[in-house]
């Protein structure tokens, strides 16, 4: 964890102080349980909650001796619970409270990556509508192809936030199980409806069957599914990269009064948080790999996992939190320049319309293969020129296509609003309006 890349509420779950919190209340219900019934008394279950109380420093210190992290926490709550801490973690085993713990810790994280996803969607939709009918540029491979709206480029990453919150959902789910079956997964020493109390009172459902671990492909999946996430916030964050490059320059990071880009150079306007963005995606990527090599584990458990999750529960959600706040920022304050993007429309002379005349060539009675070598005669002219010679004028002037097509015919396929026709349906099918 990264103090300049976390952000409070995020890292707050992942806090010693808020771990073993969960790991004391997982131990109270669970001896709520046991009291409920007949397994330890009553008394010992209300001294629990009332006394129970610890240390994070006095922790530490005991562990330091016992080398057990489990233990070194229930024998300090003991030392201020007093007689009745001998009926906490009855039938229990370890991996019940970490798997239980990381658990709800994984729920919560998800809970707050919901929330930044729908500041995010929010962002997206209203910029989308701002530019619904912008005319740019749409490339395929870097190079002009036809025109698109601006509006229509943002709809497409609302749609894939849009997937990405339904997998984060799923994902939720998934994780979301509570594993309270002693040693091997038995439950042999404890009764399953300890697991069911639980599970209800941390709102998490119950782990159908656990060894002595619950089972990591649910990790898995959770962690892949950031790693998913995280990708699309690359993909529209280099979306504005290149956007914002200097032959480009049809949109731009916010510059804030007194920003600075270079420390050399005092012109400079640079795509930094974007470019952050995108290095941000690869660590949350990375995480992805540890975790899915985590399933494999030993017979009913090992603890090989143990030290991968420490680390890769915290960064990857904290990481994953800021880098999707950090994007919705970018595109609320994101400048748009419509001018910029006419311009860049119109730079080549007109080859962006080539298709259409392509089209109406072949309905004139010309085959797809002439249709396109005389096309791309006149189109190779006015790339060569780097746009100032005027594709309209050059098919005017050729005899095949005049003996196919008038001039008004010609012009109407220049026509720019055609392009932008079925914008509306689009929009309706990504926003539901």
């Amino acid at each position: 964890m990264i103090p300049r890349y976390s952000r409070p509420e995020m890292t707050a779950i992942w806090e010693p102080e808020s771990k073993f919190q969960i790991w004391f209340e997982i131990e109270a219900h669970a001896t709520d349980a046991l009291a409920e019934l007949g397994v330890v008394p009553k008394e010992a279950a209300q001294a629990i909650w009332a006394k129970g109380k610890f240390d994070v420093a006095r922790i530490d210190e005991i562990e330091r001796e016992v080398k057990h992290d489990v233990i070194a926490f229930l024998t300090n709550v003991a030392e201020n619970v007093g007689e009745e801490a001998r009926f906490m973690h009855q039938g229990m085993t370890s991996s019940d409270v970490l798997d239980t713990c990381l658990a709800v810790q994984l729920a919560r994280a998800s809970d707050i990556l919901l929330a930044d996803i729908d500041a995010l969607l929010a962002a997206i939709k209203k910029r989308a509508y701002e530019h619904k009918f912008t005319p740019t540029i749409g490339r395929s491979h870097g190079i002009h192809g036809e025109p698109v709206t601006f509006g229509l480029k943002l709809a497409q990453a609302y749609a894939e936030f849009q997937r990405n919150r339904e997998r984060l959902v799923a994902a939720r789910k998934e994780i979301a199980t509570c594993a309270i079956s002693g040693a091997v997964g038995t439950f042999a020493n404890i009764d399953p409806k300890v697991e069911e109390h639980v599970a209800e009172k941390l709102g998490l459902t119950v782990e159908p069957i656990s060894t002595q671990v619950i089972p990591r492909d649910r990790h898995a999946q959770f962690f892949a599914t950031l790693g998913v996430i995280a990708s699309s916030v690359e993909r529209l964050a280099v979306e504005v990269r290149h956007l914002q490059r200097t032959e480009v320059l049809e949109a731009e990071e916010y510059f804030s009064p007194g920003q600075k880009g270079s420390s050399a150079m005092p012109h400079k306007r640079n795509p930094i948080l974007t470019e952050n963005l995108t290095g941000l995606a690869r660590m949350v990527r990375s995480y992805a790999l540890p975790a899915m090599e985590n399933v494999a584990l030993w017979h009913e458990r090992d603890i090989s996992h143990s030290s991968v999750e420490r680390m890769i529960g915290p960064d990857a959600t904290i990481t994953l939190d800021f880098s999707l706040v950090r994007l919705t920022g970018v595109i609320e304050k994101l400048l748009i320049y419509p001018e910029r993007m006419q311009k860049n429309l119109d730079r080549m002379g007109g080859l962006v319309h080539s298709q259409r005349v392509l089209l109406a060539l072949t309905q004139a009675g010309i085959s797809r293969e002439d249709s396109y070598r005389i096309v791309q005669r006149n189109a190779m002219k006015v790339w060569e020129s780097d746009g100032e010679i005027a594709l309209l004028d050059l098919l005017k002037a050729d005899p095949d296509v005049s003996a196919k097509l008038s001039d008004a015919e010609l012009e109407e396929r220049f026509n720019l609003d055609y392009h932008f026709k079925h914008v509306d349906t689009i929009f309706a099918r990504v926003f539901g309006e």
